[in-house]
């Protein structure tokens, strides 16, 4: 929850043409007001659109909500499912992010599912098999092609915003945990082609270390995508 529609406006702004010569993909997943400004921003550039959330009904009486026929019908073309905040703070479940994930393809999004352990849940040792859980529920009655066009975002709750950062080897072991999962229900195929990031506090001094790993597509960035400098550095980690 930052930026107004400006700010934002402004930041796509500044960032396009630093991020312009980038062979990564860039998206930004902006609150649901600053969307349409942003979409405008963004048009001829290789930043794409995200939203931070959606429901799974087209329409009703969800007052406040927003479906996926609204941010397809805008121009979104992704969507973060099961963000930890919105499970800590907003009651969603493993089962309504399975929900979300039909209802995003059904209108032409494609889907950013998140999935991660608490310090507690780490501490306990079951970090393992909640990630195999979250992963299996998410992705309940979804087809092959579906998978593959999903990207499954491992943030650990007890490395986001406290500036704790799990070690490059824990990031890698877990993202290869939900690739390993992908490849029990889908195939190996289906499990190479699935974009796995990693989303705990992904800062420009450890980015390259996280996107040389094995198991790590990219990052999903937190605070770090808010300082244009910061981004910029993050996205072009090659350079």
């Amino acid at each position: 929850m930052n930026k107004t529609a400006k700010e934002a406006v402004d930041f796509v702004n500044s960032l396009k043409d630093k991020v312009a010569g980038s062979t990564d993909e860039v998206v930004v997943c902006v609150p649901y007001v600053c969307i349409p400004g942003v979409l405008e921003a963004a048009e001829c550039s290789n930043i794409k659109v995200a939203a931070q959330n959606m429901h799974w009904e087209e329409k009703g009486a969800y007052t406040g909500e927003v479906s996926g026929l609204m941010l397809s019908d805008m121009g979104v073309e992704y969507v973060i499912l099961g963000h930890s905040e919105r499970r800590q703070y907003f009651a969603e479940t493993n089962e309504t992010v399975n929900k979300k994930a039909h209802a995003a393809f059904k209108y032409g999004l494609k889907p950013i599912i998140c999935v991660g352990e608490s310090l507690a849940q780490r501490e306990q040792g079951v970090t393992e098999d909640l990630i195999r859980y979250q992963v299996k529920i998410a992705l309940l009655g979804l087809s092959c092609e579906q998978v593959e066009k999903t990207v499954i975002a491992y943030e650990p709750i007890w490395a986001i915003g406290t500036g704790k950062t799990a070690t490059i080897e824990q990031a890698d072991e877990v993202c290869g945990i939900i690739r390993d999962t992908v490849k029990h229900l889908y195939g190996e195929e289906t499990s190479e082609v699935v974009r796995i990031q990693y989303g705990g506090s992904v800062n420009a001094a450890n980015a390259s270390q996280l996107f040389n790993m094995v198991n790590i597509d990219g990052g999903l960035v937190g605070g770090a995508s808010l300082k244009i400098d910061e981004f910029e550095k993050i996205v072009n980690f090659t350079r």
